[in-house]
């Protein structure tokens, strides 16, 4: 098969967004009829930087049907493939994606893939584009097509190494390769696209933009062989790199000494360990910063017995994004989850927390007449069960008369957070402005949500002198005025809180982001969110 790949030149300039375009066909309009495969870069339809969101879209609106249509009549007068990458609305819900297009050699658009791992800049009001499907759970996009299985990625999906063992298990022939990568040299990107064609033993079509050939960055298009072999290349010119390939001529390796040969990412999956590494999987959810609002949070868990992993997880188990659950420390410095200080509600106990080792916690019943013998459980087994599975609103209790929280303790809190790889989907919260200020200044890349304490009615002025990231209102002791002050300085509302669905829709009109509640499922149903 011919491979040819295009790399028109991008740039900084808006005011020459029509001649680089034009440019770019007039590449795409030199390919002539024996190509079988023709790649253009990402954005195709923006060959220069748009300074807003206004003339983004147009942009997208004014060259994306133009691109599309020349793609269709590329296909067809060379008798090929064409795989081209454009900003462009979504069929099923009319929002802009970043979006792959596949024409066959009629020139009919067969398939479209949808870019993984957008860009902070792309999620951002400047460009607007959706990105909440790309925290759905989904199985890698392979298009199958002639008899040869294509794979999909997408400039910044290059870095997310996690995701190439994925690709090889779906046994692809080529990976076709939008890209726009504009920061690496040239000499990472080979690396990384030797990297990946031997990972999953399949070629790669890489198609980039190119700032000019005196750039020490960006470029690079290229077409790479399951060997991690460069067949041909362009390095920063602008133009088309072409290349013959056998998608067929795979690379087999001894699958370690003197053994019998296997795709290099058959012999990795021999020894694959899978808890040595980062969640990931349909169910891990978007984080805290990423998920939506309105929300509810599972306060406690979902019934008794309250603060447990039973509880926690049922709440999980039927759809709750954010569950809250409280820490105190044991005799021993140990991480438990209680909300009291005493023993005696909660279990067959007495006395304080804090007056028992965590071996002593573990004889006394916590079933609370549901589970008969359940056993207390530390901040860790929650981690290990729940972490990324949803956000965690985890209160540290103290007296909000204390001067801070254990350093030692806040410390471990930290490193389980990040040994269990959920900083994105955990935040802190006190009604002790010390322990907000302490969390901020140790651990900045917290998230912090600063309680009622003993200033009710104080807490979203004193939330703006923490720069916490929310606040938790407390029924009865707010209006929608404190609402709006809170959200004019960008910080979000929980409310603690309601179990009445008429109660909690009133909450949401006022404003309220998050609201806890003890009857999760009922709220759910009611005011269905």
């Amino acid at each position: 098969m011919k491979c040819c790949v295009i790399q028109p030149i991008y740039s900084t300039d808006y005011s020459r967004m029509g001649e680089l375009f034009d440019r770019e066909m007039a590449l795409l309009d030199s390919c002539k009829p024996g190509c079988d495969i023709i790649v253009l870069p990402e954005s195709s339809n923006i060959p220069a930087m748009c300074p807003g969101k206004d003339e983004h879209l147009e942009t997208v609106l004014k060259y994306g049907p133009v691109l599309f249509e020349k793609c269709a009549d590329a296909a067809r007068r060379c008798n090929s493939l064409v795989f081209v990458n454009a900003c462009t609305p979504c069929p099923e819900t009319g929002k802009l994606r970043n979006t792959t297009v596949c024409f066959d050699r009629s020139g009919k658009e067969v398939f479209r893939y949808y870019k993984r791992h957008l860009t902070p800049g792309e999620c951002s009001g400047k460009r607007d584009l959706d990105w909440e499907y790309s925290f759905e759970p989904s199985e890698v996009p392979v298009l199958e097509l002639e008899g040869l299985r294509f794979a999909f990625l997408t400039c910044y999906d290059f870095y997310f190494y996690e995701a190439f063992s994925t690709i090889a298990r779906q046994d692809v022939d080529i990976i076709i390769g939008c890209s726009h990568q504009r920061s690496d040299t040239p000499g990472a990107i080979r690396i990384i696209d030797s990297f990946l064609c031997y990972n999953t033993n399949a070629y790669l079509l890489r198609a980039s933009v190119t700032f000019g050939p005196s750039s020490p960055v960006g470029g690079c298009s290229e077409i790479v062989s399951p060997r991690g072999e460069v067949l041909g290349e362009i390095g920063n010119n602008e133009g088309i790199v072409c290349a013959d390939i056998d998608p067929k001529a795979k690379y087999f390796k001894p699958a370690g000494f003197n053994n019998p040969e296997k795709a290099h990412w058959q012999y990795i999956e021999q020894g694959r360990r899978p808890m040595q590494y980062r969640p990931g999987g349909p169910a891990v959810c978007a984080g805290d910063h990423y998920m939506g609002y309105p929300r509810l949070c599972a306060h406690r868990g979902y019934g008794k017995p309250e603060n447990s992993l039973p509880s926690l997880a049922a709440a999980v188990a039927l759809g709750a994004q954010e569950i809250e659950f409280d820490l105190r420390l044991s005799k021993d410095g140990q991480l438990v989850s209680i909300h009291d200080g005493h023993l005696e509600r909660v279990s067959d106990g007495t006395g304080k927390v804090s007056e028992h080792t965590l071996e002593e916690l573990r004889s006394y019943d916590f079933g609370q007449g549901v589970y008969p013998g359940l056993r207390i459980c530390t901040f860790e087994e929650i981690l290990k069960k729940l972490a990324c599975h949803c956000v965690m609103n985890v209160h540290l209790k103290a007296k909000t008369t204390d001067p801070c929280y254990d350093p030692e303790a806040l410390a471990e809190i930290w490193r389980l957070v990040r040994r269990y790889d959920c900083e994105k989907h955990v935040y802190f919260m006190s009604g002790n402005d010390n322990i907000i200020r302490q969390i901020r200044t140790l651990y900045p890349e917290a998230r912090t949500c600063l309680g009622g304490g003993d200033d009710f009615w104080g807490i979203v002025d004193r939330a703006i002198v923490l720069k916490a990231d929310k606040v938790q209102l407390v029924k009865g002791s707010f209006n929608r005025e404190m609402i709006e002050k809170a959200h004019s300085h960008g910080i979000l509302c929980n409310v603690y809180w309601s179990d009445d669905v008429d109660e909690a829709r009133e909450y949401l009109g006022m404003g309220v982001d998050t609201i806890l509640t003890n009857r999760y499922l009922e709220l759910k149903e009611g005011l269905g969110i």
